[in-house]
């Protein structure tokens, strides 16, 4: 069973949270940030992206980098523009975009159901973007961002958050995409307790939706940290643990994450468009042509839009990878007919999150800059969680959770 504890967040002062949030490290560019966080001295970029502080150009990496994140985040504790609470607690995180309302719980996860994979996995990591950020873990000794977790819905954990959700939040702030984060203080002992226990007896695995290299990190250097100290064993210090939002399985959205590749691969239009039907049902279609169902797919080329659907014997509906739209793509579009082996690596392809729209995918391919765009049709979290059971990975580029969390509305110190 799962293991969470409350603790002791770091938060905003409430005036200041909305000068302080950001977006998570992970879903802009150095220079993105570098523009948003111009003229506020404050904002979190400055200490998950300390690069920003440096002239154009510098080594991300460095040492001095990841020094200077450190001491952006001290200078606002010593600032009092953000302040520990005095006891540990679990909190309640909602998150409003549009009609779609999702309520996470804010806790601690154990290391330890890292490595004995009670936290299920479905991606690879990169060791170079594992290793960025455990750096930002070892210099600062703070989890300066929670992982997006999931976990099968428990009516009773739903009840003690919704009792919370009546009182007045902690934070409530629209970020300028219009999205709505508010925040509670769950501080009951007896429901903190609660809390705790149905964990332990009702959430059997806990599931990574967003932040697979975040959650290396933290586990890997509080596993660093510990045995350092003392060995093996969990000693009680704060960084056995490491901070995570966590949203019950059916409140999550994922959509679609769409694929545009930068040539034929020497095909004339004609010649792809004859290759693709020998898999496919093939109609060309007056608007866009956004997937309604799996096994559907939109292309857009010259133009024009085009529905694909799978045909009979395409895919092996018997696996829970094989039956993925977008091992489908691969398997009888990208690799034999577009010469596209490797996702993480060949730079003929590019990946498009959904919350862009199939417009975004217009855009490329009218531009020239690309031949070819797929819609594709989201994956489901029943799909993330049967794979993930099966101690089996995904394909690169498959999930896209939104609305996405905010940085810096709370922070894990593992030091005490």
């Amino acid at each position: 069973m799962s293991i969470l504890v409350p603790f002791k967040a770091i938060r905003p002062q409430a005036d200041k949270a909305e000068k302080i949030v950001s977006r998570p490290y992970d879903v802009l560019n150095s220079e993105e940030a570098r523009a948003e966080a111009e003229g506020n001295p404050i904002s979190f970029y400055r200490v998950i992206k300390p690069e920003i502080d440096f002239p154009v150009g510098h080594d991300e990496h460095a040492t001095e980098v990841y020094q200077k994140g450190a001491e952006n985040f001290k200078s606002l504790m010593d600032q009092g523009v953000m302040v520990q609470d005095d006891k540990e607690n679990f909190y309640a995180y909602e998150i409003k975009m549009g009609d779609h309302v999702q309520t996470g719980l804010v806790g601690c996860c154990a290391i330890d159901d890292y490595f004995n994979n009670n936290i299920k996995k479905h991606e690879l990591t990169r060791p170079d973007k594992e290793e960025d950020r455990k750096n930002h873990v070892r210099y600062s000794q703070v989890n300066y961002e929670p992982v997006f977790f999931s976990y099968p819905h428990v009516d009773d954990i739903n009840v003690i958050v919704n009792k919370y959700k009546q009182n007045q939040p902690l934070h409530d702030i629209t970020t300028i995409d219009g999205i709505r984060h508010k925040l509670w203080v769950i501080d009951g002992q007896e429901d903190i307790d609660s809390i705790q226990l149905l964990f332990d007896k009702k959430v059997p695995s806990i599931y990574i939706a967003d932040g697979h290299h975040r959650t290396a990190a933290g586990a890997l250097v509080g596993k660093e940290f510990r045995e350092k100290d003392s060995g093996t064993s969990n000693n009680g210090k704060r960084y056995n643990y490491f901070m995570a939002v966590l949203f019950p399985d059916n409140e999550l959205k994922i959509i679609d994450y769409n694929r545009v590749v930068k040539d034929l691969n020497d095909l004339s239009e004609e010649e792809f468009i004859g290759k693709i039907e020998a898999s496919f049902n093939v109609e060309k279609v007056s608007g866009q042509a956004k997937p309604g169902k799996l096994h559907e797919f939109g292309m857009y080329l010259n133009g024009s839009w085009y529905k694909l659907s799978a045909k009979d014997g395409t895919f092996d509906d018997k696996d829970p990878v094989g039956v993925l739209d977008v091992t489908i793509l691969s398997n009888q579009v990208l690799e034999p007919i577009l010469g596209i082996k490797d996702l993480r690596t060949d730079n003929r392809i590019e990946f498009v999150g959904g919350i862009r729209g199939l417009g975004e995918l217009e855009k490329r391919v009218d531009s020239g800059e690309m031949k070819v765009a797929f819609a594709m049709f989201p994956v489901s979290m029943q799909q993330l969680i049967d794979i993930s059971d099966n101690d089996m990975i995904m394909p690169p580029k498959v999930t896209w959770f939104e609305p996405k969390l905010r940085s810096g509305l709370f922070v894990h110190d593992i030091s005490e």
